[in-house]
């Protein structure tokens, strides 16, 4: 198995995203500690790990709070005596800052989605780091979203916000791959099966007068292959990259828009 006995921290693991990747971890072999805003969904995702027969434990935990964040690495650490990888699948809700026009959006609506992404992100990575320092190795990754590299519209600040991801992942990487931590992301179009993409949608559906179907098909026709990624295809990549097979891949966001964008 490619994680065997690696200690892995997934923020955001009640989200599709985060949930698909932490199942993914555990079959690969890795010990995952599972966090969210809320237990509830994370303790019934722990469950159905350990049911399994792979190993998972689940905390709340705030990831836009730095004690709160800090507090429950130093208990993994104690428990563990190390981390190995660190995976920042945290989300806020789209109607939050999607579904209007940039000239007649507010500041403050503009601003959300970029102080909370670049908030988590940046706390989750930096203390992550510093458990992995004493060890010279591990892994810490995002995900993010096509939304980087090409101009959409309806999305306020959340473009804005996945860009600022994918240049604190090269700057993270050129401070901390020369200590044996490599930092990578993933930055999917659309993933079939996900709660994120039906959040996208609703709140632009008004503006844009698009069904929920039409909205599926249009991203769908962007890919060489007519469809949309699965949250398995997605999860299956990211425990490979977390894996020392991808030791040579660290500075760089994985293009997973399936030909929707080229690099």
């Amino acid at each position: 198995m490619m994680l065997q006995d690696k200690v892995a921290v997934v923020y955001g693991a009640a989200g599709s995203i985060g949930e698909a990747v932490a199942r993914a971890f555990a079959r690969e072999g890795a010990r995952v500690f599972l966090t969210g805003h809320t237990l509830g969904p994370v303790e019934r995702i722990a469950r159905d790990i350990v049911s399994s027969g792979g190993f998972a434990e689940a905390t709340e935990v705030d990831a836009l709070d730095e004690d709160a964040i800090e507090t429950h690495l130093r208990s993994v650490v104690e428990k563990e005596q190390r981390i190995d990888v660190s995976f920042n699948a945290v989300a806020i809700q789209d109607s939050q800052v999607v579904g209007e026009y940039l000239v007649d959006l507010d500041l403050d609506r503009f601003m959300r989605a970029i102080d909370s992404y670049a908030t988590t992100y940046f706390l989750t990575a930096r203390l992550a780091a510093r458990q992995m320092l004493p060890n010279h190795s591990g892994v810490i990754m995002t995900v993010g979203a096509l939304h980087s590299r090409i101009g959409i519209p309806l999305v306020g600040g959340y473009g804005p916000a996945q860009a600022l991801k994918e240049s604190l992942t090269r700057s993270l990487s050129a401070e901390l791959a020369p200590h044996g931590i490599r930092v990578v992301g993933l930055r999917p179009q659309g993933i079939d099966g996900s709660s994120t993409i039906k959040e996208a949608f609703e709140p632009r559906a008004e503006a844009t007068g698009l069904t929920w179907e039409q909205f599926r098909d249009t991203l769908a026709a962007r890919t060489h292959s007519r469809r949309l990624m699965t949250l398995e295809e997605v999860a299956n990549v990211a425990a490979f990259m977390a894996s020392d097979q991808a030791g040579g891949m660290t500075g760089t966001t994985i293009n997973l828009t399936m030909g929707s964008m080229d690099d």
